[in-house]
């Protein structure tokens, strides 16, 4: 005798489910076929956890297929339709004072080079090349990972694109994501977008100590960290505390903002941490319909300022709409093509060309 759907789906019908209602009526039958004497089909439960309980229900459904007349045998599958609801993570408190150090500067684990971006003040589009280095550095296939420590006013999950809160499974090791090819980290992540960081000294130190020490880097070539701008709690904790291969001082070529970009030179330098080089930002200004060239900034200030140091300028870096466009929508502008990418990539190339990237 001939199996017909209809004879499987009516004595599916007789099993009636613990919250009502059966099988059939609840649409939790899929992909039901009769092959000569052997019947197959899934039952799929709304999520894992419902699947979890239905399996005595998927046991009973292939017992009651299998005896019917004209089977010789059932092939039942239970499948859930949405993912697995997860439990909130532990929390993990960020922000409690520093825990005592011994020994002087510490690497951090995993990481090859630390690179600091730095600028004496604020507005010179420190967090911009920070990001935009990263990525750079990325696409030379280096493994790169980006702390923002600007902790007052941490900007880098908005120009990366990151706004999933990161995981910590155990409540104490942050797993940080990772976007266009970086590792990244700020606790701007950990917070809402409008709310404000209202912490003393010691709790600034306690949490630039958590992101180096509590967040899971993996093994990295390099560390890019982004800053907070002037000479302040940030900076010392980093030079104290982690072996910082180097700083790269970012400013534009006016001479007020390389008035405090000297002082951050002049801080590193007492922290007896290296200065690599320097990066002139909005270094000048080409307007998209005459092709006129215009120094709004100034030109050539930072070149001047980095031979008297006697480091390398690392590279001049246009002012561009584009740039703010592309770290407005979070896809670094080095992450695509284009002249100003070019110019980060230079300067990537040149980090990795010279051994400190």
């Amino acid at each position: 005798m001939a199996i017909s759907r209809e004879d499987v789906l009516s004595e599916l019908r007789r099993l009636a489910l613990p919250g009502g209602g059966d099988l059939v009526t609840n649409d939790m039958v899929r992909a039901l076929s009769i092959e000569g004497s052997v019947v197959r089909f899934v039952i799929e439960a709304p999520d894992p956890e419902t699947a979890k309980r239905m399996e005595p229900i998927s046991r009973a459904a292939e017992e009651l297929v299998r005896k019917l007349p004209g089977v010789t045998a059932a092939n039942v599958v239970l499948t859930a339709h949405g993912p697995a609801v997860k439990p909130p993570p532990p929390s993990l408190k960020i922000g409690g004072h520093p825990t005592p150090q011994t020994g002087g500067p510490a690497k951090v684990d995993g990481v090859d080079r630390i690179l600091a971006i730095a600028s004496g003040k604020g507005g010179v589009g420190k967090s911009t090349v920070a990001s935009n280095l990263a990525v750079a550095l990325a696409r030379q296939g280096r493994r790169v990972g980006l702390l923002d420590a600007d902790i007052y006013g941490p900007s880098q999950p908005r120009m990366m694109g990151v706004t999933k809160r990161p995981d910590a499974p155990d409540g104490k090791v942050i797993v940080p994501p990772v976007a266009h090819g970086v590792t990244m980290m700020s606790l701007g992540l950990l917070l809402k977008e409008d709310q404000a960081v209202i912490w003393r000294g010691p709790m600034l130190m306690g949490a630039l100590q958590q992101l180096l020490t509590q967040v899971a880097w993996g093994k990295l070539d390099v560390l890019i960290i982004d800053l907070p701008p002037g000479t302040g709690d940030v900076q010392l904790t980093l030079g104290q505390r982690t072996q910082v291969t180097g700083a790269i001082i970012v400013s534009t070529p006016q001479d007020v903002a390389l008035l405090d970009a000297r002082k951050a030179i002049n801080m590193f330098q007492t922290l007896k941490t290296p200065i690599l080089g320097m990066i002139e930002n909005m270094s000048t200004y080409v307007c998209p319909n005459c092709g006129h060239e215009e120094h709004i900034f100034g030109h050539g200030g930072v070149r001047v300022e980095a031979a008297k140091l006697g480091v390398p300028l690392l590279g001049e870096i246009p002012l561009d709409l584009s740039v703010r466009l592309a770290g407005d929508s979070g896809t670094p502008i080095a992450a695509g093509e284009g002249p100003i990418a070019d110019a980060y990539a230079r300067i990537a190339k040149g980090l990795v060309a010279g051994g400190l990237a």
